[in-house]
């Protein structure tokens, strides 16, 4: 189960009362590759596989689907087997709040190039369609919900951890053979360098939230090429960087 009933006190309208209130479960989550790295963090026992899967590409250890040579899971335990190159060779590994928020080697940004475009009328019914979808957060209000899009696709993910359901969204596009680079992400909570770097290392043209960008975020998307699109809610949004690919109509 992933949600459980707890005690509360709740205070409504000048009164206190007893209460039973639904809380998202979370467990610690370990993830162990080639038997030599391993972190631990706070995540919804849930779609496990995709979160390993996107980790891996998030966070620059593996280039495709040949790199991963296997993944297990064992209750709360996952572990990985990966073609060890970019351990060995790239510094720039381990840098989302996933697991410790290193920030401060993210160094090599590639640029994403991608023609794709999204309407924004698009972009606004998705951000309702992503509430609508997130069945843990309309019971508790304890989780962050991101989705993915591609050809008329859109896949949901909840987690306690907002990077942990991006990683979740774009581990399942990776497993069912989304084509990334004509993809988009949409999720609650803001943009910060370290949720941007995800989207230039998998690919993904367009980031939109219902929330700001940080500064570093925006820097890190005008160097990756990356369209960020905050503050969607409602008939509103702010586009920044590459505005030609969301169309107004």
């Amino acid at each position: 189960m992933k949600i459980e009933e707890i005690d509360a006190i709740q205070f409504k309208n000048g009164k206190a009362y007893d209460a039973k209130e639904n809380v998202v479960k979370d467990e610690t989550i370990t993830l162990t590759i080639n038997g030599e790295i391993s972190r631990s963090l706070s995540a919804i026992e849930d779609s496990l596989k995709e979160f390993a899967v996107g980790y891996l590409f998030n966070e620059n250890m593996v280039k495709s689907m040949d790199d991963i040579k296997s993944i297990e899971i064992d209750g709360v335990q996952i572990n990985a087997e990966i073609d060890d190159t970019l351990l060995k060779t790239n510094e720039t590994v381990l840098c989302s709040d996933s697991a410790g928020g290193w920030r401060s080697k993210i160094k090599d940004v590639k640029r994403v190039e991608s023609d794709f475009q999204v309407s924004v009328k698009e972009l606004i019914e998705r951000i309702e369609e992503l509430k609508d979808n997130a069945e843990i957060w309309q019971a508790t209000g304890g989780t962050h919900v991101a989705g993915i899009v591609y050809d008329g696709k859109f896949v949901v993910k909840e987690d306690v951890s907002r990077h942990v359901a991006v990683d979740k969204v774009i581990g399942y596009g990776l497993l069912n053979g989304f084509d990334l680079n004509h993809s988009y992400v949409i999720y609650s909570g803001r943009m910060p360098a370290d949720m941007v770097i995800k989207m230039t290392r998998a690919g993904v043209p367009i980031l939109a939230s219902n929330a700001a960008p940080a500064n570093s975020g925006y820097n890190i998307a005008k160097k990756g090429n990356i369209t960020l699109v905050g503050f969607l809610r409602g008939q509103r949004c702010n586009i920044y960087n590459n505005q030609n690919r969301v169309i107004f109509d």
